[in-house]
């Protein structure tokens, strides 16, 4: 089979309890800017980081059966140095040393390392939700 073509990323979804919560936090830390909706018969908000990526914040179904995040932000277990590295969403900044010190200055607990090469920087730490994040340098460019 084919692959695809003229594929991109059109957007990612969480889906909180909270969204606005969880909206101001991705405004806040990320610098996402809150964006027109479509009215549903739940609540939906959608941000926009730069031209194209957006991330989808979906009321929570109160009949789901699934947990709302892999780790609950409330947990002593929700710890950055064990999120699952398959359940994150990353994005890259030129600005990482400020970066992590802002996320400092707020008590967001963070995870950081830098790979073998020495050259990429990483910093893990969960949103209000428990969803995994983590933020790399763009030295390794």
């Amino acid at each position: 089979m084919a692959a695809a073509e003229g594929v991109s990323l059109n957007h990612v979804s969480r889906e909180s309890s909270n969204i606005k919560r969880l909206a101001q936090f991705y405004k806040e830390i990320f610098g996402f800017e809150q964006v027109e909706s479509p009215k549903r018969e739940f609540e939906v908000i959608w941000l926009k980081l730069g031209p194209s990526f957006y991330l989808h914040l979906i009321e929570r179904d109160p009949t789901a059966k699934l947990p709302e995040s892999p780790w609950s932000a409330s947990s002593a277990v929700a710890d950055p140095k064990n999120l699952p590295r398959g359940h994150h969403i990353c994005f890259s900044v030129s600005n990482f040393d400020s970066f992590v010190q802002t996320l400092k200055e707020k008590g967001i607990e963070i995870h950081q390392k830098t790979q073998v090469d020495g050259k990429t920087k990483q910093v893990f730490f969960f949103d209000p939700d428990g969803n995994g994040l983590e933020v790399s340098s763009r030295s390794a460019e």
